[in-house]
């Protein structure tokens, strides 16, 4: 694990898994997630998040993915982070009680999402979150603008600096939030984790504790090797590996959220084909053309993941 004040909160690498995803239905497909789990957690990562952003946790409903993470964290050999967020209180409760029950290392809960609520409305739901859960597992913040209310500075430092919460998932993409946060950090204890590959190598050097990685629910060696690269203080080789990144990374943007990473997981044979929203001709044909590219481009960095001593899937 990565230096941390306490080596049972989250550090490292945590692969955000894809929830691969049964035919013409909104039921999450467990066989092949569990393989799937598998052979990620074989790659070296640190710990796993399930639904997430990553996960798709929209498209379920929260008595399937109470069933999933049961699942899920029964099989993992690494620590599970759950994503409680819900667009209620009584609904985030609910996922919470459960993921506590079925032995989660901690939870990930944005604001409240879809409608926009004031900053005193997110923050009242946020102590009342804590005070009906008692303290009964590590609560990590999660900001993701881009998809619900945003944790603004202010917001930040009202929640972080009480204690009461075990850090943060900051996945904004901006890096001069994440410089706020990281002072900030500097005056009270809480981990911080960088939700946007982008920005990991950068922050990593600033003083992150480590990353939750969507990235590395299709490329868990890349991420595992840059880990490595920062532990041991190889900047030559972190540079490097980290320009491999970027160049995924600037593929995946081409496309809506979570496409490439599931496509590149397919690819791999990781994952089974469905996916929530059709493809339009257009979007289908840049799918097949990401997937030659890939298929071209993985080698590579596979090879030089495996000289930097990544464990390999």
């Amino acid at each position: 694990m990565a230096d941390s004040q306490d080596d049972t909160l989250a550090s490292g690498v945590y692969a955000a898994l894809a929830t691969p995803r049964r035919p013409n239905s909104i039921e999450a497909e467990t066989g092949a997630l569990l393989d799937y789990l598998d052979t990620v957690v074989r790659a070296g990562v640190d710990g796993l998040v399930l639904f997430g952003s990553t996960g798709e946790f929209v498209h379920f409903d929260t008595e399937e993915r109470m069933r999933v993470l049961s699942l899920a964290i029964k099989r993992s050999r690494v620590p599970v982070l759950a994503n409680v967020s819900h667009s209620t209180l009584a609904g985030a409760i609910d996922l919470a009680e459960n993921a506590v029950d079925c032995g989660a290392a901690g939870l990930l809960l944005m604001p409240p999402y879809f409608y926009r609520y004031q900053e005193e409305q997110i923050y009242e739901f946020y102590l009342q979150f804590l005070r009906l859960l008692d303290d009964r597992v590590p609560v990590y913040l999660y900001n993701l603008p881009a998809y619900t209310n945003a944790l603004t500075p202010l917001l930040l430092d009202r929640l972080l600096t009480g204690g009461a919460f075990a850090g943060i998932k900051d996945s904004s993409a901006d890096f001069n939030l994440l410089e706020h946060i990281r002072a900030l950090r500097a005056r009270h204890v809480f981990q911080l984790l960088v939700g946007s590959e982008s920005l990991y190598l950068r922050g990593r050097k600033g003083g992150a504790d480590g990353i939750v990685s969507g990235v590395a629910a299709a490329l868990p060696e890349l991420m595992v090797a840059l880990e490595h690269a920062i532990r041991e203080s190889d900047m030559n080789r972190a540079e490097s590996l980290n320009a491999r990144l970027l160049e995924f990374v600037a593929y995946v943007d081409k496309f809506p959220a979570t496409v490439a990473i599931k496509q590149a997981a397919v690819v791999r044979g990781w994952m089974p084909t469905p996916v929530p929203v059709p493809f339009d001709e257009d979007m289908a044909a840049e799918v097949i053309a990401f997937h030659h590219w890939f298929r071209s481009w993985l080698p590579g960095v596979l090879a030089e993941c495996k000289k930097s001593g990544a464990v390999s899937a």
